[in-house]
């Protein structure tokens, strides 16, 4: 049975391997000294000398074979180690049994043995077996009352330092597993992150795009110089546009709400939208302006692409410890299954869940006179950024 990795594991692995077995091969010295002692013995006979060494070096290969092939950062014993166990303990009772008193240390290696491979919960179980094994070997070989507790105290007490020794790396290997996950799921959040992003970027600006060249082809046989300021006016959204993504991307892309507000008139007005715009209790806190920047930003897109209304209004205030986003307009409403403009679609959902992680909750639907309504409420204390 060999005691590396094959030669297509990783070399690192190896080499730890390699270093486990050399401090393994110390802990061995004890085998060397009691069955050395009785094979100093003048009346032993050369058949005498060849099975105790024999003996020997089975015990110790069965046994380095058990440590070397047991992961100590796992809880689960391998069929093949609990084989191993069994032929371990065999050996360990037999051998003191069959070859005499000087073997009653045997029991000090089962007991680390089955504290490093056996289940935790059977660990401990297992270790005291082990030590209560050292006591009845002792007096079943008549040795002095002395070795009796100095083995059991060994058995007991070098167990007990491994047992917490396996339970430190256990520990070990699953904070390194816990931090894989946790960067795994950054990894996922950061694709999220990116994706709602690009989302409300592309949809924004391409809707703009679109309605500066439709209003560019439509004046262009009789206003030549509007058609010409429209397509100036595509070519500096397009930049904005790649800027934006690539900062999105970076992550440091902030959404400002003036800023936001001035786009939005600008995209309605090119829409032939008439903006009713009406603020009051700003500035806002960093998080809510981050988040109403978002929202105003989805809530325009959704009238120009969905809409066909004629007038849109935007309202922001404050209610309490809370501010208020509030967008309409008079074109045709949520159809009449629920759907509308925007409703349940990746850009909602987005901002919905932007919105929930800081508390607040969005509204969506038919107004009061008709056409759509989104209202988003957030509380001022909402954490900034919000990506």
């Amino acid at each position: 049975m060999s005691l590396f990795l094959p030669l297509g594991a990783d070399a690192t692995a190896r080499v730890s391997q390699v270093r486990r077995l050399v401090w393994m091969s110390f802990g061995l010295v004890y085998l060397f000294v009691w069955p050395l002692a009785d094979l100093l013995q003048h009346e032993r006979s050369t058949a005498r000398i060849a099975v105790s060494v024999a003996a020997l070096v089975v015990f110790i290969g069965f046994f380095l074979t058990l440590a070397m092939g047991n992961k100590l950062g796992s809880s689960e014993t391998s069929r093949r180690t609990w084989i191993l166990l069994g032929i371990v303990t065999a050996m360990t009772i037999g051998f003191p049994l069959l070859l005499g008193g000087q073997w009653n240390g045997l029991p000090i290696y089962l007991g680390v043995a089955y504290a490093m491979t056996l289940p935790p919960a059977w660990a401990l179980r297992g270790l005291l077996a082990a030590t209560v094994l050292t006591a009845t070997l002792c007096l079943a070989t008549h040795v002095p009352g002395t070795t009796l507790a100095f083995l059991t105290f060994q058995t007991l007490s070098i167990g007990l330092i491994l047992l917490g020794f396996r339970g430190s790396r256990m520990l070990i290997v699953q904070l390194q597993e816990a931090r894989s996950e946790v960067a795994r799921l950054a990894a996922n959040e950061e694709r999220l992150r990116i994706a709602r992003d690009l989302h409300d970027l592309l949809g924004h600006t391409l809707s703009l795009i679109v309605l500066k060249s439709e209003v560019a082809v439509r004046i262009a046989d009789r206003d030549p110089a509007r058609s010409l300021d429209e397509m100036k006016d595509i070519e500096t959204v397009a930049r904005q546009a790649l800027t934006d993504v690539r900062a999105a991307v970076s992550g440091y892309r902030r959404r400002d709400l003036a800023e936001e507000l001035d786009n939005a008139r600008g995209v309605l007005v090119a829409a032939d939208i008439e903006l009713a715009l009406s603020i009051s209790g700003t500035p806002l806190p960093d998080g809510v302006d981050d988040l109403f920047a978002w929202a105003v930003r989805e809530g325009v897109t959704n009238i120009v692409r969905h809409s066909r209304a004629r007038t849109a209004d935007i309202s922001v205030t404050r209610v309490g410890a809370c501010a208020v986003l509030q967008i309409s307009d008079d074109g045709t409403g949520p159809a009449a299954d629920g759907g509308g403009p925007g409703v349940g679609g990746n850009g909602l959902a987005g901002l919905g869940e932007r919105v929930a992680r800081v508390g607040g909750s969005v509204e969506s639907g038919r107004g009061p006179d008709g056409g759509f309504r989104l209202i988003v409420r957030a509380p001022l204390d909402a954490p900034a950024p919000i990506a």
